[in-house]
Protein backbone atom coordinates (compact mmCIF):
# COMPACT_ATOMS: atom_id res chain seq x y z
CA UNK A 1 0.00 0.00 0.00
CA UNK A 2 1.19 2.94 -1.03
CA UNK A 3 -0.09 7.27 -0.33
CA UNK A 4 -0.86 8.53 -3.66
CA UNK A 5 1.75 11.42 -4.61
CA UNK A 6 0.73 14.69 -7.09
CA UNK A 7 2.92 15.86 -9.50
CA UNK A 8 2.14 17.99 -12.91
CA UNK A 9 3.68 16.89 -15.85
CA UNK A 10 3.68 18.78 -19.44
CA UNK A 11 0.39 17.78 -21.92
CA UNK A 12 -0.99 19.68 -25.39
CA UNK A 13 -2.89 21.93 -23.26
CA UNK A 14 -0.70 22.73 -21.04
CA UNK A 15 -0.15 21.23 -17.55
CA UNK A 16 -1.67 17.86 -16.15
CA UNK A 17 -2.65 17.16 -12.89
CA UNK A 18 -1.69 13.94 -11.92
CA UNK A 19 -1.37 11.11 -8.50
CA UNK A 20 0.91 8.06 -8.91
CA UNK A 21 0.90 5.54 -5.91
CA UNK A 22 4.37 3.60 -5.85
CA UNK A 23 4.59 0.54 -4.04
CA UNK A 24 7.68 -1.20 -2.43
CA UNK A 25 7.80 -3.71 -4.70
CA UNK A 26 6.00 -4.35 -7.98
CA UNK A 27 5.11 -7.69 -10.22
CA UNK A 28 2.36 -6.35 -11.89
CA UNK A 29 1.54 -3.97 -15.20
CA UNK A 30 0.76 -0.22 -13.60
CA UNK A 31 -2.93 0.47 -13.62
CA UNK A 32 -4.13 3.78 -15.28
CA UNK A 33 -7.30 4.86 -13.63
CA UNK A 34 -9.76 7.28 -15.54
CA UNK A 35 -12.68 9.46 -13.87
CA UNK A 36 -16.02 10.07 -14.38
CA UNK A 37 -17.21 13.47 -15.28
CA UNK A 38 -17.43 16.33 -14.23
CA UNK A 39 -14.70 14.61 -11.43
CA UNK A 40 -11.15 14.49 -10.97
CA UNK A 41 -8.26 11.73 -10.36
CA UNK A 42 -9.34 12.62 -6.73
CA UNK A 43 -11.89 9.86 -6.94
CA UNK A 44 -9.45 7.21 -6.81
CA UNK A 45 -7.38 8.53 -4.35
CA UNK A 46 -8.75 5.88 -1.68
CA UNK A 47 -8.87 2.94 -3.86
CA UNK A 48 -5.45 3.72 -5.27
CA UNK A 49 -3.93 3.23 -1.55
CA UNK A 50 -5.27 -0.34 -1.19
CA UNK A 51 -4.57 -1.07 -5.13
CA UNK A 52 -1.17 0.18 -5.21
CA UNK A 53 0.18 -3.10 -3.03
CA UNK A 54 2.12 -4.99 -6.11
CA UNK A 55 1.71 -2.36 -8.73
CA UNK A 56 1.90 1.57 -9.77
CA UNK A 57 -1.36 2.90 -10.11
CA UNK A 58 -2.19 6.36 -11.58
CA UNK A 59 -5.02 8.52 -11.59
CA UNK A 60 -4.62 12.06 -14.03
CA UNK A 61 -7.27 14.98 -14.16
CA UNK A 62 -8.66 15.52 -17.73
CA UNK A 63 -7.69 18.97 -19.51
CA UNK A 64 -9.71 21.19 -17.79
CA UNK A 65 -10.95 18.79 -14.89
CA UNK A 66 -9.29 18.97 -11.60
CA UNK A 67 -6.00 20.79 -11.15
CA UNK A 68 -5.26 20.29 -15.04
CA UNK A 69 -5.11 22.87 -16.99
CA UNK A 70 -8.15 23.74 -19.49
CA UNK A 71 -8.01 22.93 -23.63
CA UNK A 72 -9.54 26.12 -25.61
CA UNK A 73 -13.26 25.97 -26.02
CA UNK A 74 -12.89 25.50 -29.58
CA UNK A 75 -12.66 23.04 -31.46
CA UNK A 76 -14.42 21.53 -28.52
CA UNK A 77 -12.52 19.03 -26.60
CA UNK A 78 -13.03 15.52 -27.29
CA UNK A 79 -12.58 11.50 -25.70
CA UNK A 80 -9.74 11.73 -27.92
CA UNK A 81 -8.05 14.39 -26.40
CA UNK A 82 -8.64 12.62 -23.00
CA UNK A 83 -6.95 9.60 -24.13
CA UNK A 84 -3.94 11.65 -25.18
CA UNK A 85 -3.75 13.16 -22.40
CA UNK A 86 -3.76 9.84 -20.24
CA UNK A 87 -0.30 8.90 -23.12
CA UNK A 88 1.05 12.13 -22.06
CA UNK A 89 1.30 11.31 -18.62
CA UNK A 90 2.63 7.69 -19.25
CA UNK A 91 5.12 9.11 -21.56
CA UNK A 92 6.25 11.60 -19.03
CA UNK A 93 7.08 8.51 -16.48
CA UNK A 94 8.35 6.45 -18.45
CA UNK A 95 5.93 3.63 -18.20
CA UNK A 96 5.36 1.52 -20.98
CA UNK A 97 2.40 -0.98 -20.28
CA UNK A 98 -0.57 -0.72 -18.77
CA UNK A 99 -3.70 -1.69 -17.11
CA UNK A 100 -6.37 0.76 -17.40
CA UNK A 101 -10.16 0.91 -15.46
CA UNK A 102 -12.48 3.73 -16.37
CA UNK A 103 -15.82 4.49 -14.54
CA UNK A 104 -17.92 6.18 -16.97
CA UNK A 105 -16.41 8.64 -19.13
CA UNK A 106 -13.42 6.46 -18.49
CA UNK A 107 -14.76 3.52 -19.74
CA UNK A 108 -14.41 5.40 -23.19
CA UNK A 109 -11.66 7.04 -22.81
CA UNK A 110 -10.01 3.61 -21.71
CA UNK A 111 -11.45 2.13 -25.10
CA UNK A 112 -10.06 5.43 -27.22
CA UNK A 113 -6.58 4.80 -25.66
CA UNK A 114 -6.31 1.23 -26.22
CA UNK A 115 -7.54 2.37 -30.16
CA UNK A 116 -4.77 4.96 -29.78
CA UNK A 117 -2.07 2.58 -28.52
CA UNK A 118 -3.34 -1.19 -28.58
CA UNK A 119 0.29 -2.61 -28.34
CA UNK A 120 0.83 -0.50 -24.66
CA UNK A 121 -2.64 -1.63 -22.73
CA UNK A 122 -2.67 -5.02 -21.19
CA UNK A 123 -6.47 -5.60 -19.77
CA UNK A 124 -8.96 -3.06 -19.24
CA UNK A 125 -11.74 -2.89 -16.49
CA UNK A 126 -14.77 -0.73 -17.43
CA UNK A 127 -17.18 0.57 -14.80
CA UNK A 128 -20.22 0.99 -16.60
CA UNK A 129 -19.90 0.82 -20.47
CA UNK A 130 -23.38 2.42 -21.43
CA UNK A 131 -24.63 2.02 -24.82
CA UNK A 132 -27.56 4.59 -25.91
CA UNK A 133 -30.29 4.52 -28.36
CA UNK A 134 -30.79 7.99 -30.81
CA UNK A 135 -33.31 9.31 -28.39
CA UNK A 136 -32.08 8.04 -24.80
CA UNK A 137 -28.65 10.10 -25.70
CA UNK A 138 -30.67 13.12 -26.83
CA UNK A 139 -32.76 12.86 -23.36
CA UNK A 140 -28.81 12.46 -22.07
CA UNK A 141 -27.61 15.36 -23.56
CA UNK A 142 -30.83 17.15 -22.41
CA UNK A 143 -30.21 15.96 -18.47
CA UNK A 144 -26.80 17.16 -18.33
CA UNK A 145 -26.83 20.49 -20.11
CA UNK A 146 -24.94 23.36 -19.37
CA UNK A 147 -26.65 25.72 -16.72
CA UNK A 148 -26.21 29.01 -16.58
CA UNK A 149 -24.87 31.08 -13.42
CA UNK A 150 -27.38 32.85 -12.00
CA UNK A 151 -27.90 34.91 -8.50
CA UNK A 152 -30.00 31.86 -7.18
CA UNK A 153 -27.42 29.47 -7.31
CA UNK A 154 -29.91 27.51 -9.99
CA UNK A 155 -26.87 25.17 -10.94
CA UNK A 156 -25.48 24.34 -7.52
CA UNK A 157 -28.78 23.77 -6.40
CA UNK A 158 -29.40 20.80 -8.85
CA UNK A 159 -25.84 19.85 -8.61
CA UNK A 160 -26.41 19.30 -5.01
CA UNK A 161 -29.46 17.59 -5.56
CA UNK A 162 -28.07 15.01 -8.45
CA UNK A 163 -25.10 14.09 -5.94
CA UNK A 164 -27.75 13.30 -3.31
CA UNK A 165 -30.35 11.43 -5.80
CA UNK A 166 -27.13 9.37 -7.37
CA UNK A 167 -25.70 8.42 -3.81
CA UNK A 168 -25.03 5.29 -4.07
CA UNK A 169 -25.00 2.56 -0.08
CA UNK A 170 -23.14 3.99 2.69
CA UNK A 171 -21.73 6.68 0.92
CA UNK A 172 -22.42 9.53 3.57
CA UNK A 173 -22.34 13.12 3.81
CA UNK A 174 -18.74 13.90 3.60
CA UNK A 175 -18.09 12.21 0.59
CA UNK A 176 -20.94 13.45 -0.93
CA UNK A 177 -19.78 16.83 0.29
CA UNK A 178 -16.42 16.04 -1.50
CA UNK A 179 -17.87 14.86 -5.29
CA UNK A 180 -20.27 18.86 -4.95
CA UNK A 181 -16.68 19.95 -4.90
CA UNK A 182 -15.02 18.39 -7.45
CA UNK A 183 -18.27 19.47 -10.22
CA UNK A 184 -17.09 23.17 -8.76
CA UNK A 185 -13.34 23.01 -9.85
CA UNK A 186 -14.01 22.37 -13.26
CA UNK A 187 -15.90 26.16 -13.33
CA UNK A 188 -17.60 26.84 -16.58
CA UNK A 189 -16.37 23.65 -18.04
CA UNK A 190 -17.88 21.40 -16.03
CA UNK A 191 -20.45 19.98 -18.80
CA UNK A 192 -17.58 19.26 -21.52
CA UNK A 193 -16.66 16.03 -20.25
CA UNK A 194 -20.58 14.68 -20.88
CA UNK A 195 -20.74 16.58 -23.90
CA UNK A 196 -17.06 14.72 -25.23
CA UNK A 197 -19.00 11.31 -24.13
CA UNK A 198 -21.91 12.13 -25.78
CA UNK A 199 -20.35 12.66 -28.90
CA UNK A 200 -18.36 10.06 -28.62
CA UNK A 201 -21.10 7.45 -27.77
CA UNK A 202 -22.50 6.75 -31.52
CA UNK A 203 -18.84 5.48 -32.39
CA UNK A 204 -18.21 3.42 -28.63
CA UNK A 205 -19.65 0.12 -29.29
CA UNK A 206 -17.78 -0.26 -32.26
CA UNK A 207 -14.64 0.94 -30.90
CA UNK A 208 -14.55 -1.62 -28.33
CA UNK A 209 -15.87 -4.28 -30.80
CA UNK A 210 -12.61 -3.38 -32.68
CA UNK A 211 -10.72 -4.10 -29.37
CA UNK A 212 -8.76 -7.67 -28.53
CA UNK A 213 -7.95 -6.84 -25.25
CA UNK A 214 -9.03 -8.89 -22.43
CA UNK A 215 -12.45 -6.30 -21.19
CA UNK A 216 -14.01 -6.69 -17.98
CA UNK A 217 -17.00 -4.38 -17.54
CA UNK A 218 -18.64 -4.07 -13.39
CA UNK A 219 -22.07 -2.30 -13.26
CA UNK A 220 -22.74 -0.67 -10.14
CA UNK A 221 -26.73 -0.03 -9.26
CA UNK A 222 -26.46 3.39 -10.81
CA UNK A 223 -28.04 6.01 -13.13
CA UNK A 224 -26.31 3.85 -16.57
CA UNK A 225 -26.77 0.26 -15.13
CA UNK A 226 -29.66 -0.13 -17.90
CA UNK A 227 -27.33 0.86 -20.79
CA UNK A 228 -24.28 -1.34 -20.01
CA UNK A 229 -25.51 -4.67 -20.38
CA UNK A 230 -26.03 -3.89 -24.24
CA UNK A 231 -22.14 -3.46 -24.65
CA UNK A 232 -21.98 -7.60 -24.65
CA UNK A 233 -22.20 -8.12 -27.92
CA UNK A 234 -19.47 -5.97 -28.77
CA UNK A 235 -16.83 -7.93 -26.50
CA UNK A 236 -14.82 -10.39 -28.42
CA UNK A 237 -12.81 -10.59 -25.05
CA UNK A 238 -14.56 -9.80 -21.81
CA UNK A 239 -17.53 -10.52 -19.53
CA UNK A 240 -20.00 -8.21 -17.22
CA UNK A 241 -20.26 -8.46 -13.96
CA UNK A 242 -23.50 -6.98 -11.51
CA UNK A 243 -22.70 -5.05 -8.85
CA UNK A 244 -26.09 -3.64 -7.98
CA UNK A 245 -25.10 -3.35 -4.50
CA UNK A 246 -22.54 -0.39 -5.41
CA UNK A 247 -23.62 3.01 -6.28
CA UNK A 248 -21.95 6.40 -6.43
CA UNK A 249 -19.56 6.95 -4.09
CA UNK A 250 -18.36 3.18 -4.13
CA UNK A 251 -14.82 3.64 -4.37
CA UNK A 252 -14.93 5.34 -1.08
CA UNK A 253 -17.61 3.83 0.64
CA UNK A 254 -16.83 -0.44 -0.37
CA UNK A 255 -12.97 0.23 -1.30
CA UNK A 256 -11.83 -3.21 -0.28
CA UNK A 257 -14.35 -4.59 -2.62
CA UNK A 258 -13.72 -2.52 -5.40
CA UNK A 259 -10.17 -3.41 -5.47
CA UNK A 260 -10.64 -6.84 -5.08
CA UNK A 261 -13.20 -6.43 -7.90
CA UNK A 262 -10.76 -4.68 -10.35
CA UNK A 263 -7.39 -6.99 -9.14
CA UNK A 264 -9.61 -10.27 -9.80
CA UNK A 265 -10.64 -8.64 -13.54
CA UNK A 266 -6.83 -7.45 -14.51
CA UNK A 267 -5.01 -10.84 -12.99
Amino acid sequence: MAIPVRKFVDGKHGQIHLRVAHPTQTNRLPLACLHMSPKSGRIFAKFMEQASNDRIVIAHDYPGFGESDPPPAVPPVSIEDYAQSLWEAVDALNLECIDIVGYHTGSEVAAEAAHQRPDQVGSIVMISAPVFSSDELRQMEETFKHIPLDMEGTRFRKMWENVVHHRGPGTGLESMAMSFAENLRAGENYEWGHRAAFEYAGRFPDIVAGLSHRITVLVPGDELAEYSPRIGPYLTNGTIIDHQEWGHGFLDAHTEAAVAAVKLALD
